[in-house]
């Protein structure tokens, strides 16, 4: 079933309209996915970014994420519920609370990233690998115009592939 809303054909030649189908694809693919763990999308991202940058403070998440201040606190109120992160009086600024991800939150991750991992390689089947990395360096470069395109100081994160096989770049 074609979930794609009516488009005219010039329309639907556009690399804006393609977008935008493909991320919604992408979006229900993830949130699916995500919802096996009783995971939402905005969570598995707070999770993501407090393993990747903790111990961080709530207002250094809501800046590095583009969230709302008052929307990070009931995010974090949640996954702290779960016992996924925990908040504790930062160190160096006792205003300030450092979230921190729990073992159970690691355990979670891990779980949640293959699951993403499998929605993405859904999203792309119709790929090659080859043909995989080439549109990831396309929407990289379509969504950071400004960044250099190559010499860059970090390589951009790359999902892996279980069925791939070996990398031919």
């Amino acid at each position: 079933m074609d979930e794609a809303p009516y488009a005219p054909t010039r329309i639907r030649g556009l690399p804006s309209w393609l977008l935008g189908r493909a991320a919604a694809r992408g979006h229900r693919l993830v949130a699916e996915a995500l919802s096996a763990e009783g995971m939402r999308m905005m969570h598995h991202a707070v999770l993501s970014a407090v393993a990747e940058l903790g111990p961080v403070s709530q207002a250094q998440l809501g800046r590095s994420l583009s969230i709302d201040p008052k929307d990070m606190v009931a995010i974090v109120n949640d996954l702290q519920s779960g016992g996924l992160v925990t908040r504790t009086p930062d160190p160096t600024d006792r205003r300030k609370n450092a979230i921190t991800i729990s073992a159970s939150g690691k355990d979670r991750l891990r779980r949640t990233e293959r699951l993403g991992d499998k929605a993405n390689d859904e999203l792309t089947a119709a790929l090659t690998p080859i043909e995989r990395d080439q549109l990831i360096d396309l929407l990289t470069r379509i969504a950071h115009p400004k960044e250099p395109c190559s010499g860059a100081d970090e390589t951009p994160y790359r999902y892996p592939r279980e069925s791939a096989g070996p990398s031919t770049n």
